[in-house]
């Protein structure tokens, strides 16, 4: 774990809101992003964006390919997800996608367009946050066009994300083509002044680790006197990940330049599961989470049959992480309806937990 001074100097202010006074940048891409994005927000934590730019496939690879400009979709969906009102047309038009062109979504094409008449993708952003109202800025690690390749376990060679994302079996490292493409001087400043910085949840291969392989990010994290939190993700579900459990998560995290600089690990454990036990959290998270899951009437999510397996996390798992001295937050997080996502509430009642450790004097 990093220095305890990291975060001390955040001031409470009064607020009915937790998060009031915190500045967090959420790292990562795809789906997962917006999650935590969305509920930091809904914390009352001012909340940026740093974005990968390795996406080759559906509208945002169709739209790289043509125009030979950066991809707009991670883009697209963390200013979606920062929207001040998520039930206006323009927020509800921004995300609608057209089956009959090429599947391309509005907010694609007019980020791609945008792009070409305001003279910069950078610019392209900025305009599109005006219009959706964003209340917090999403940053592309670079602004360069940069090609994702990696190796799998079983030792074959894959390249671009879309291949990377469909593996047949778990990956083991992944790489940048070109190795040193340009930072955006925005995101090292924004992750530079966090008081919080938020890994994933999402794709851990194609979505999280892209950004910290871009020169400069990972220095900036380390600079920062901000708490470094990695969200795992839930289910099971991607080729990139098969099989692999919440300590091989964050273990292919450490070994993607994160060893020293991670804080705390934020995973799913389903409440009837005795294989983490309850001091794997402090008393003050278990009670959070607790009171949470009473507040909301939640039940534990059923698992059907032939359902996607969520990402293991038993007690061998939560031994290995606190070896690495890491704080683990280890509570129900799913959500009901949707057992491959996660539940906003149950997350933010997580978050809760980072926030008081991120106003700690004791760090």
């Amino acid at each position: 774990m990093r220095s305890a001074s990291a975060c001390h100097a955040v001031t409470d202010a009064p607020s009915r809101l937790p998060g009031s006074g915190i500045k967090a940048v959420c790292i990562g891409g795809g789906t997962g992003a917006p999650v935590s994005i969305k509920t930091l927000l809904s914390l009352g934590v001012a909340t940026d964006a740093v974005v990968a730019m390795a996406d080759d496939g559906g509208s945002s690879g169709m739209l790289r390919e043509h125009t030979g400009r950066v991809p707009p979709g991670d883009v697209r969906k963390c200013i979606a997800a920062m929207a001040s009102d998520p039930k206006t047309p323009w927020a509800k038009a921004f995300q609608v996608r057209f089956n009959y062109v090429n599947n391309h979504t509005l907010g694609n094409l007019m980020l791609t367009a945008l792009e070409e008449t305001a003279g910069s993708f950078t610019e392209a952003v900025r305009l599109c946050e005006e219009l959706l109202g964003a209340r917090g800025h999403v940053y592309p690690s670079t602004l360069q066009s940069v090609v994702l390749t990696g190796a799998t376990r079983d030792g074959r060679s894959l390249t671009g994300q879309s291949a990377l994302c469909s593996s047949q079996a778990a990956l083991a490292t992944v790489a940048l083509q070109p190795a040193a493409p340009e930072p955006n001087r925005a995101a090292l400043d924004a992750l530079c002044a966090a008081d919080m910085i938020v890994l994933g949840p999402g794709s851990l291969f194609t979505s999280v680790i892209p950004n910290l392989l871009v020169p400069g990010i990972l220095e900036a994290v380390r600079s920062s006197k901000a708490l470094v939190v990695f969200v795992c993700s839930l289910g099971d579900m991607q080729g990139e990940t098969w099989g692999l459990s919440a300590a091989e998560h964050v273990s292919a995290l450490l070994d993607h330049g994160m060893r020293g600089a991670l804080d705390v690990v934020v995973a799913h454990r389903d409440p009837d599961d005795a294989g983490v036990r309850t001091g794997t959290m402090t008393a003050m998270f278990e009670a959070i989470c607790a009171n949470e899951r009473v507040a909301t009437g939640a039940a534990p999510a059923p698992q059907p049959r032939g359902s996607t397996p969520t990402v293991r996390l038993d007690e061998e798992d939560a031994r290995h992480i606190r070896h690495e001295g890491l704080r683990l937050i280890a509570c129900d997080l799913r959500d009901v309806l949707r057992p491959t996502w996660h539940d906003e509430a149950k997350l933010a009642a997580a978050f809760e937990g980072v926030i008081q450790l991120c106003r700690s004097p004791l760090r």
